[in-house]
This record gives C-alpha cells, sequence and structure tokens, in this order.
C-alpha cells in the first residue's frame, strides 16, 4: 500500500490539468490574462489546484473565423485534458468534425454577457425585447430577459448552429421585414456582414465574470479527467502453462525458468509505465498501476508483447477502486468472468472437458472491453486427441537422440529443422506443437545487434521422456518423412 500511495503522488505531481483556449485571438488573450476572484487583492488558484492539489496549465488555440475550430482542436490533440470554447458555435463545429475527444465546454452568453448587452442596446436607444439573437439557447435568453423584468415574447432565436452567412442572413430578413429592432450576435463575421448591411448590431461579449466562471469549469473537466487516468488499478495477471495439469504437470524445473522467463517480461514492461511487479502463487503475478499507465500498456494489457516476445499466452483481469484490496478484488472478480465466458470453458457438447483457451481477459466498468483474443489463431487441442500428442513425443524422443549429450536441449526452428530435415517452416509447426503439449518451453528471445526478427529458442522437456519410459532401450526408428515434411 505504501508503495501505491507513493506512486500516487508521484504521478499526481507529474500530471497537470491542461486546457485548450479555443477563441478569437483578443478573446484567447483575455482568457490567458484573466484572473481569477480575489480575496484581500491576493489571486485564487483554480479549483483543481486549490482542492485537488493539481497544477494547470492553459494552451491557447486562437482561429479568425469560427469554421476553424475543428482544425485548432485538431492540432491540439492529446495535448490538453479538456477545451474551453468561445462560445456555443465553435463548439459545435468542433464536435460535429468528430475532432473533440476531450470534455468541453464553452464561455456562457446568457449571464452577464447578455446583461450587458441589453444595457447597451437601452444606450443606443435599441429595444432588446424585439431583438434577433444567435449564440444562445430559447431558454438561456427568456432566463436572462425574466431577471430583468422584460418579456420575451418578441425576440427570435437561431438556435441551429450555422455559417456566418446563414445567421446574417436569419438576422437581415427579420430586420428588413419589420419585425426586429437589433441583431444582437456573438460572431464577429456576422457582425461585420450585418454592419455592412446597414442593420443595428448588438455585441454578445464575454465579461470578465463569465470568462473566470468558464474557465473554472473548464479547468474541472480537465482535472476530472488527469484524476481518472490516475485512479489506482490492479491487474491480476496469470500463465495458463503454469497452472497444474493431472494429465501432464510440468518438471519443477521447467515450470520456475517459465515462471522466471515471465517475472523478467513483466517486470520490464512495467518499468516502461512506472508500475509494480510482484508474484501471486506459483502461476500468477500481480501488477499495481493506475488506469491510464495500464491503459498504454495495451488492449489488453502486456498479452500481446508476451506472445510476440515469449511466445507465451496470458490470463489478465482488470479492476480500478478506492483501495489496494478493492482493485485487486474487482480484477480477480473479472478474470473468472473472462474465464467463464470464453470459449472452450466447462464441457462441450459430448461431455468431455473443452480445450484450452487462449490469452483472455476481461476489465470492470470505466475501462476498455478487454475480451479475449486467440493466441496464434491454431484451434485449441481437445484432449481427447491423443494422436497430436503421440506425434509430439515422437518429435521430441528424436530431438533428444539428436542432443543426447546436452543435460536441457535448446533448439531452434534451424536447427530443429537440420536435426530432422524438414523444411524451417515445418520445424516451426513441430515446435508449436511440442509447446501446445507442455513438451518444451519457449525461452526469451536473444538481443540482436542487427535489425531483423529474432530467433525464437524453446527448452525441451525431456523429462517427460523419462516418466513414460521412452528412453529406455534403443531409441525408436524415425518414420520417413512425406514429400511436404511431415512425419507420416
Amino acid at each position: 500500500m505504501h508503495d501505491v500511495a507513493v506512486m500516487n503522488v508521484y504521478a499526481r505531481q507529474e500530471r497537470e490539468a491542461r486546457v485548450g483556449i479555443v477563441g478569437p485571438h483578443d478573446l484567447v488573450e483575455r482568457v490567458m490574462l484573466s484572473g481569477l476572484p480575489t480575496v484581500g487583492g491576493a489571486a485564487q488558484p483554480p479549483p483543481a489546484e486549490a482542492e485537488i492539489g493539481l497544477r494547470h496549465r492553459l494552451v491557447m488555440a486562437p482561429y479568425v473565423t469560427e469554421h476553424e475550430a475543428p482544425e485548432r482542436v485538431a492540432r491540439l490533440g492529446e495535448g490538453v485534458d479538456a477545451c474551453l470554447f468561445a462560445s456555443r458555435i465553435p463548439m459545435d463545429y468542433a464536435r460535429r468534425s468528430g475532432v473533440l475527444t476531450c470534455p468541453a465546454t464553452c464561455i456562457q452568453l446568457g449571464g452577464t454577457p447578455l446583461y450587458a448587452a441589453v444595457l447597451r442596446a437601452r444606450r443606443d436607444g435599441l429595444d432588446a425585447g424585439r431583438g434577433s439573437f444567435d449564440g444562445l439557447s430559447r431558454a438561456e435568453l427568456n432566463a436572462g430577459l425574466a431577471d430583468m423584468g422584460m418579456a420575451a415574447d418578441g425576440t427570435h432565436v437561431r438556435e441551429e448552429t450555422a455559417n456566418a452567412a446563414a445567421l446574417a442572413s436569419f438576422h437581415e430578413r427579420l430586420w428588413r421585414l419589420g419585425q426586429t429592432s437589433a441583431a444582437f450576435t456573438c460572431a464577429e463575421q456576422v457582425d461585420a456582414r450585418l454592419r455592412a448591411a446597414g442593420v443595428p448590431i448588438v455585441r454578445l461579449r464575454p465579461t470578465d465574470q463569465s470568462i473566470r466562471s468558464a474557465l473554472q469549469v473548464a479547468t474541472l473537466l480537465a482535472a476530472t479527467r488527469v484524476l481518472d487516468g490516475s485512479q489506482l488499478a490492479v491487474a491480476v495477471v496469470e500463465v495458463p502453462a503454469l497452472r497444474d495439469s493431472s494429465r501432464r504437470p510440468a518438471p519443477r524445473q521447467a515450470r520456475e525458468e517459465l515462471q522466471l522467463t515471465v517475472h523478467r517480461f513483466l517486470v520490464r514492461e512495467a518499468q516502461l509505465i512506472q508500475a509494480t511487479v510482484s508474484h501471486l502463487g506459483e502461476h500468477g503475478f500481480l501488477i499495481l498501476a493506475t488506469r491510464g499507465s495500464l491503459a498504454a500498456a495495451g488492449d489488453p494489457p502486456f498479452v500481446s508483447r508476451a506472445r510476440a516476445a515469449l511466445g507465451v499466452t496470458l490470463d489478465v483481469g482488470v479492476g480500478t477502486g478506492r483501495t489496494e484490496h478493492e482493485a485487486e478484488a474487482l480484477a480477480r472478480l473479472s478474470l473468472a468472468r473472462a474465464s467463464r465466458s470464453r470459449p472452450g470453458h466447462g464441457r462441450g457438447s459430448t461431455g468431455r472437458p473443452a480445450g484450452r483457451a487462449h490469452a483472455q481477459a476481461s476489465v470492470l466498468p470505466g475501462m476498455a472491453d478487454l475480451a479475449g483474443q486467440p493466441g496464434d489463431g491454431r484451434a485449441a487441442r481437445q484432449p481427447g486427441d491423443s494422436l497430436s500428442r503421440l506425434r509430439a513425443l515422437e518429435t521430441l524422443s528424436r530431438l533428444a537422440q539428436k542432443l543426447a549429450a546436452d543435460a536441457a536441449p535448446v533448439v531452434d526452428a534451424e536447427t530443429t529443422g537440420q536435426l530432422l530435415s524438414v523444411t524451417p517452416r515445418t520445424a516451426r509447426r513441430q515446435l508449436r506443437a511440442l509447446v501446445d503439449e507442455g513438451l518444451a518451453l519457449p525461452l526469451p528471445p536473444a538481443r540482436r545487434r542487427h535489425p531483423g526478427r529474432p530467433r525464437l529458442a524453446y527448452r525441451l522437456v525431456v523429462e517427460k521422456l523419462e516418466t513414460r519410459g521412452d528412453t529406455a532401450g534403443p531409441p525408436p526408428k524415425p518414420r520417413p518423412a512425406n514429400p511436404e515434411g511431415q512425419t507420416a
């Protein structure tokens, strides 16, 4: 628990809530320079920093027109945890384009900005009760005018997001028909078009108070996302090859070698995401990390890399919680659910136990769906299929005969092909068959200085031959090979 606490504190110190400010250049500058509410002349930090202890940073994303908002958001990418837009119009543009992948909010124009616009209209002799509005919803406009004791029956609102030409046409048409006395708009391009057409204009501009309120909301959204990724997560990893099997128990030395190999691999992978690894019984491991770091380790975490690097399948269950014990309990539950739901669990239609499934994983709500995937595309072997095991034992016996001088023989596809006089492709298939039958253990690939796919080595479990008495007497005569290199 102490290690987890230290890890969470470290992650919190390294992370900060980043808010992207998307709007016109002048408004972005106002947001960047705006001070938060002060007490006694001292600036107060935003809620994320004052209450949660998380730093914040603002990232500028200015545009010339609202149509450029999606491009500016796409440039921000994963560099921000939340976005603050100048108004609802550019935020709708970004959402419709599909580039908005983080929480977002906008500066509300229905509060103090609306009050200020109505006061300016009265000063200029314009009736806000007979105005046309954009950038607001009907509910916001009605509530704002009601607070000022004004009726909203004579107002017109364009709630749908549209381009500058469509919005300008909306205001100009109503004004020329005599249904409005002025146009209230938040878009600079609409303002320019209407002034050129001679339509009275009142700008809906964000006030300092509305900017500060929107910035507080955006900062809290960003902090929530950051802390959500820093939530404690536990992964329970089990190695199916290490589980006890009454049908073919593996020698203790072979099990220890495989356990050490998988442990080294997990430690190396965990160091990349600042996680910790500990043993969990004879065939499992416990990984303590954060939700965000485990998500970066793959989907499901560690499974594909273990299959590629070691040729070993893993069962993974991930859980998140407020404490280590809660997260571990949920991880075990998700692992059990994956084991029950995967193909081959329980008994098949013939009444015999189904074959062993490959790597499986599952997570709890809030995490990505970690459904089990086939390990290498081969069908799981049924226990009753004795012919495949007999062939694998014969292959092991022939290799042991060729490598009689080695106490713990290690081979690869090239060596196996030379010893058995088969093609490398057939040799790789035979070695995979030995692994499936528990007659060989895959070893970590050796580091190479030159580019290329590393060779996979396998440790032959020759002890299986001794338990069957296959080594007593002269070795069996090898069967002739067919034209494809397969043993008949």
